[in-house]
């Protein structure tokens, strides 16, 4: 009689849970299930946020976290779902690092830790009780590890240099109020025509 490791117990509950936060996040974005924006609402806040544009980065980080977390969840490409999944809370925590680590201050505490527990299971692998493990590691060799990690790293930080340089240029910009009022002030009625300019 097999008994089951305990260590590879850990992993499927580990899998089993982060995949299913990751999942139903995403789900929230793609779908509007569990309370979420759908695509629409998510799409607006990730422009608010220097995603752009906002539909579009809505469905990568929905794709993302359902799919990454579906497969972590599974034990399946545990170093591309663990590597994808952990790029993407890399993308949510740059939104809150300006607001400081923990979450109570609207920090990137959460999203941290979010993208910490999946990086951990495609560098340590998803245990024996896994797809993986069934399918003798077809997509779970070693050298996939460096590879998901670089691949993603690439994509993490340009996507987030970009919404740098978004956020930026909505900061340079002057407001709609300050357009309006002009450099010195509120605009005289009737405008600049009514005063002779």
């Amino acid at each position: 009689m097999t008994f089951i490791d305990r260590r590879d117990l850990g992993l499927l509950l580990l899998r089993l849970g982060t995949g299913g936060v990751l999942a139903a996040h995403g789900t929230q974005k793609l779908f509007g299930w569990f309370g979420g924006g759908g695509i629409e609402g998510t799409g607006a806040m990730m422009e608010s946020v220097g995603y752009k544009p906002g539909k579009a980065s809505a469905v990568a980080a929905g794709l993302v976290e359902t799919g990454g977390g579906a497969l972590l969840a599974l034990g399946l490409a545990t170093p591309a779902a663990g590597a994808a999944a952990a790029g993407g809370m890399a993308g949510a925590a740059a939104v809150h690092a300006p607001s400081g680590f923990f979450a109570q201050s609207g920090g990137y505490e959460y999203a941290a830790f979010l993208g910490l527990v999946p990086a951990c299971l495609a560098i340590s692998g998803p245990g024996r009780i896994s797809l993986d493990h069934a399918l003798g590691h077809l997509v779970n060799r070693d050298w996939m590890v460096p590879v998901a990690f670089a691949a993603t790293a690439i994509g993490t930080m340009g996507v987030i240099a970009a919404r740098n340089r978004h956020v930026r240029l909505a900061q340079a910009a002057p407001s709609e109020q300050e357009v309006k009022e002009g450099p010195f002030g509120e605009e005289p009625a009737g405008g600049a025509a009514a005063q002779g300019v």
